[in-house]
């Protein structure tokens, strides 16, 4: 063995500065921020300036991020869309679309468990508050679109509006057995979501067989409002039915 060699096996620890990663943006630290304090107080016990001096901004920094307490909470959806849709799904390819979305959706669970806190005492509010409960809940059903897709279930039709919003129904009740669960197998949370998503799938055959009932109704319905419109459109306005009567009396009184 070399004097190089030994004193390789010698060496310590390398110490070598490792490179830091980015800094979080601005509104990366005002979600952060606004999380925390969910988990500490209730939500109508602190403002935009507590959330502004626990991320560290400015409240015009804050402004230029987010309008609202509300808004930021749409941010923190965006960003847990964000950590699941970059997982990869290739592994599930072959797996049956139900199952598919039964791991997007535990993923999404998994994305959320550091704030499972603060959420739970966000979500204690939303349910005392109609309006933020409609505000969010777009942003749920706009979520439950994503995840869908990212499962490669794609909603679309005359009923995907229905049907995304019973998803973000379900969801609701999921979240609900998550917070009450405290086994780390989340076997109860599993039970909710495996539940939830049967009753979806009836659902949805359920709007599907409505929407295959309804479809030739419509296309009556549109055939006559066309024929309608073609019927009007060939009447001449009273104007002119005046104008042609006055010329036949003209041409008959000479």
């Amino acid at each position: 063995m070399t004097p190089d060699e030994r004193s390789d096996d010698v060496a310590g620890p390398d110490i070598t500065p490792k490179p830091a990663g980015p800094a979080p943006s601005t509104k990366d630290r005002i979600i952060e921020a606004l999380m925390e304090l969910s988990a500490e107080r209730e939500w109508d016990d602190f403002g935009l300036t507590d959330v502004a001096t626990r991320a560290g901004v400015s409240l015009s920094e804050f402004r230029d991020a987010f309008p609202s307490k509300g808004a930021v909470l749409a941010g923190f959806a965006r960003k847990i869309d964000h950590i699941v849709l970059k997982q990869e799904n290739q592994v599930l390819a072959d797996e049956a679309p139900r199952e598919r979305v039964f791991d997007v959706l535990m993923r999404r669970l998994d994305a959320m468990a550091p704030y499972k806190l603060g959420l739970q005492g966000i979500m204690e509010h939303v349910r005392r508050d109609p309006l933020t409960a409609a505000a969010l809940n777009g942003v749920v059903v706009n979520s439950m679109r994503f995840m869908l897709a990212a499962a490669g279930v794609d909603v679309d039709g005359k009923m995907a509006g229905f049907k995304l919003q019973g998803m973000a129904l379900s969801w609701g009740r999921v979240l609900d057995a998550w917070f009450a669960d405290e086994d780390p197998g989340q076997a109860r949370t599993m039970a909710a979501l495996d539940r939830e998503l049967t009753k979806g799938e009836t659902w949805v055959a359920r709007l599907d067989d409505l929407d295959r009932l309804v479809s030739p109704l419509r296309i009556m319905g549109r055939a006559m409002m066309d024929a309608r419109r073609r019927s009007r459109d060939r009447r001449p306005d009273a104007a002119t039915r005046a104008s042609d009567i006055d010329g036949v009396d003209a041409e008959t009184a000479l």
